[in-house]
């Protein structure tokens, strides 16, 4: 299937994709999530993705009433076109591209690797060395959507280079020790695979705080009821790519939500603290 194919494809699906009487039946009024416009012109838009929020409609979740694609084109007043993922539970840029032939430009770059991309996560444990993992990675297949996917196909080439920034300890137990360590991590993939960062860094022993999927159940379990947060702790921070039409260079660039800075207070990271102890700073 060409380009065209698989975004006329994906824009039907946000279009006819109807809701099934399960979907209706029992459904508790909820209002759309809130999503905010970082840059638009009249060939792209970026926005903020909130965790939780698919990027467009899927058979697999029929039970979901929001998506960013069409939440996107209700506040643009246009059509919008997929050029990249981000994984549900991750927040941060989503870029879109107003039409067909301003797609199929972006998708280009993202194949030639010349879109650049940062992350910022919290992961278990304290890090104190940068370095970039090359490390392959095996399709993970869906049930239903990759059922004629090869499940023997060879592992993929994955790169992703990362920095940790700042460390802490907290005096709370997460496991056997008596404290519990995380760290501030920047990520930068340098490939695309399925959950790449999230396996790359459980595949390095610091997983993610909150991957449901790669992480550690127990950390996971002490943001809950430890500081009240359920997300995924990955964020989409920064995107730099080619303006489609006019070949400028674009950074786009996202705020950290609220829960973020309350996760940094509590790990000592507020202002007063960086300013008086730089040992919480690793680069």
């Amino acid at each position: 299937m060409n380009k065209d194919n698989m975004l006329e494809e994906t824009v039907e699906k946000d279009l006819h994709i109807a809701e099934s009487p399960e979907m209706v039946e029992g459904a508790v009024e909820e209002s759309a999530p809130e999503i905010e416009i970082l840059f638009e012109d009249d060939d792209v838009v970026a926005i903020h993705k909130p965790a939780g929020l698919l990027v467009h409609r899927s058979y697999l979740a029929r039970r979901e009433r929001f998506f960013a694609m069409q939440l996107t084109r209700d506040k643009v007043g246009c059509h919008v076109f997929p050029v990249h993922r981000l994984d549900r539970p991750t927040s941060g840029v989503l870029l879109f591209a107003k039409s067909s032939e301003m797609a199929n430009k972006l998708c280009e770059q993202f194949e030639a690797k010349t879109v650049d991309k940062h992350y910022l996560a919290i992961v278990r444990g304290n890090m104190h060395d940068a370095d970039t993992l090359d490390y392959a990675l095996k399709v993970e297949l869906d049930d239903l959507g990759d059922k004629d996917v090869d499940p023997n196909k060879a592992a993929q080439d994955a790169v992703t280079s990362y920095q940790p920034l700042l460390n802490a300890e907290i005096p709370y137990p997460s496991g056997r020790y008596a404290t519990s360590r995380f760290a501030l991590v920047k990520l930068t993939p340098h490939t695309g695979r399925k959950h790449q960062l999230r396996r790359h860094m459980a595949h390095l022993r610091h997983p993610i705080v909150g991957d449901t999927t790669h992480g550690d159940g127990k950390q996971n379990k002490f943001f809950r009821e430890h500081f009240s947060m359920n997300r995924l702790w990955l964020i989409a921070k920064h995107l730099c790519f080619d303006h489609p039409r006019s070949g400028e260079r674009i950074t786009i660039e996202t705020e950290l939500e609220e829960q973020w800075f309350t996760l940094f207070e509590a790990f000592g990271w507020d202002d007063d603290k960086l300013a008086t102890d730089r040992s919480y700073l690793i680069v």
